[in-house]
């Protein structure tokens, strides 16, 4: 199993919103980055990530999703009247893709993004870095097992509860 993370703005889409869904399921369409649509290209159904709330204060890691359905071709690129059209993508030639997930669970805390940039073995996470724009991102397995503690009060830098 992988591990990615997805960010949203929620108000945009939320947490909250996925939870509302029927089966707290929803494709997770709008990618417009080649890096990040590739990144969607090699889920597998299984994989888990953690949803992110950007563009908020605090932005912040606020639950998991698990992928249910792997990349099909995002068909909000093929409607003229969507902000994610794009002319270039055709049914036949799709450009841009998305993914299915289902809400696995809300962490019992946020765990901010200025508390993830404090870690020292996050220094090399791709969210941590200042000017990443990328809405989807891989997780390497340390560091998904480290937020994991993180979400439930521990701080393995000390080995003891926050």
């Amino acid at each position: 199993m992988n591990h990615w993370l997805f960010k949203s703005e929620p108000d945009v889409f939320g947490i909250d919103h996925l939870a509302a869904k029927p089966k707290a399921t929803e494709h997770w369409d709008g990618v417009r980055n080649y890096q990040a649509r590739n990144f969607m290209r090699q889920m597998q159904v299984g994989d888990q990530a953690f949803f992110y709330h950007s563009n908020c204060d605090p932005p912040g890691i606020v639950g998991i999703v698990e992928v249910v359905r792997q990349a099909y071709p995002d068909h909000s690129a093929w409607n003229p009247d969507s902000k994610y059209f794009d002319p270039a993508s055709t049914p036949d030639n799709p450009r841009w893709f998305m993914v299915d997930v289902r809400l696995v669970r809300k962490l019992p805390r946020l765990i901010s993004l200025a508390e993830l940039r404090e870690h020292p073995a996050l220094i090399d996470m791709p969210l941590v870095r200042r000017g990443n724009r990328l809405s989807v991102m891989p997780v390497p397995e340390q560091a998904w097992q480290l937020i994991l503690a993180m979400a439930q009060g521990h701080d393995e830098r000390f080995d003891k509860p926050l």
